[in-house]
């Protein structure tokens, strides 16, 4: 009896199973590179975003403009707020050409996990740019501050913090010469820089978490009249795997914080009752979003969640309200964000 083809069988089949098991091997051993070093894969994102270009500078990425847009608003750009992180450069855009007209003042952070995107681009991961957006803010008589900030892996938390607190000291020492009303402020942040605007909202309202980072708010709580939160993950044991290593290595290089890791970046146990009057807006992390309007609640804070699964039940993509000139539900979330800012500034 012919017992080769049997033998080769059992030898195709130790094969595979040699094979499958490298695999499995190799699996973990990647599983655990990206867990406890995740920059091994958001570098890997960044270059294909980039390519050679480079993500953080100490010199602006366009040439200095001071002048009119096409849409007859009025941009200056590219001013340098410090000097100590890259990418500490802001742009300012009014209404129109009168410059000296008494309006309030928005910041506005970009989104980008913190390894992308810039006050140009905005949120590569959105559903749209929100250059519209803050056009059309601007065209209701805002004064527009658009903030960069210095990405991974160059810099970490707290960094961006602490630019943002200097791009507030830094409009406030200039506040005549770019006739700013710094009187009247509005902090607003989609994504990453929403989580920002939360966390810069309880860096000026609560003084235990402003030592805990280790930040002096350059502003006071009075002068902040409202902040914007365009869909900020900021619950991390609810996140999924790759929003964990967008922010576990934006915070520590590690998808493992700890809880005083934890503590220090999702500020919702942090909230007071002197928190500022919130506007949330939430798709992707409505929940987040819905966690915080419950914290604000109890906490008897003047808050508006936006949530257009419950309202509508419709789920819309991360930072759907950008889509505000194409799609209905985020126009009539703009409509409110704006009766909401004039409630608070006008």
């Amino acid at each position: 009896m012919n017992k080769t083809p049997t033998r080769k069988k059992h030898r195709l089949v130790k094969i595979l199973l040699l094979v499958l098991g490298a695999l499995a091997v190799l699996s973990g051993i990647l599983f655990t590179l990206i867990t406890v070093r995740p920059q091994i894969a958001v570098g890997l994102i960044q270059k294909l975003t980039y390519g050679n270009a480079p993500i953080n500078s100490y010199e602006p990425f366009y040439e200095p403009v001071s002048g009119a847009k096409d849409n007859g608003q009025y941009l200056i750009s590219e001013i340098r707020y410090d000097t100590e992180y890259p990418n500490s450069f802001l742009d300012v855009i009014y209404p129109n050409d009168d410059l000296e007209a008494d309006r309030p003042t928005l910041f506005y952070f970009h989104g980008g996990g913190y390894f992308a995107g810039s006050k140009n681009m905005g949120d590569p991961m959105a559903a749209t740019d929100a250059t519209a957006l803050l056009d059309d803010i601007c065209a209701q008589g805002y004064n527009i501050v658009n903030v960069d900030y210095a990405l991974v892996p160059d810099c970490r938390f707290p960094v961006p913090l602490i630019q943002a607190n200097r791009a507030f000291a830094y409009m406030l020492e200039h506040r005549n010469e770019y006739h700013l009303n710094m009187d009247k402020v509005v902090i607003m942040g989609s994504s990453a820089g929403a989580i920002m605007t939360s966390q810069l909202g309880s860096i000026i309202t609560n003084p235990e978490y402003a030592e805990l980072l280790g930040i002096a708010p350059a502003l006071l709580p009075q002068q902040v009249r409202a902040v914007v939160l365009d869909d900020a993950p900021l619950d991390y044991d609810s996140f999924t795997f790759a929003t964990k290593i967008l922010v576990g290595n934006y915070v520590k290089n590690s998808i493992y914080l700890s809880k005083e890791d934890i503590i220090r970046y999702n500020n919702i146990e942090s909230l007071t009752m002197d928190y500022p009057a919130a506007f949330l807006l939430g798709s992707e992390y409505r929940h987040d979003m819905n966690v915080m309007h419950d914290r604000l609640e109890t906490l008897g804070c003047e808050h508006i969640l936006v949530d257009p699964y419950t309202e509508h039940n419709e789920v819309k993509p991360h930072c759907f309200v950008a889509m505000e000139r194409i799609d209905p539900i985020a126009k009539e979330a703009f409509d409110r964000l704006i009766a909401f800012l004039v409630e608070k500034t006008k």
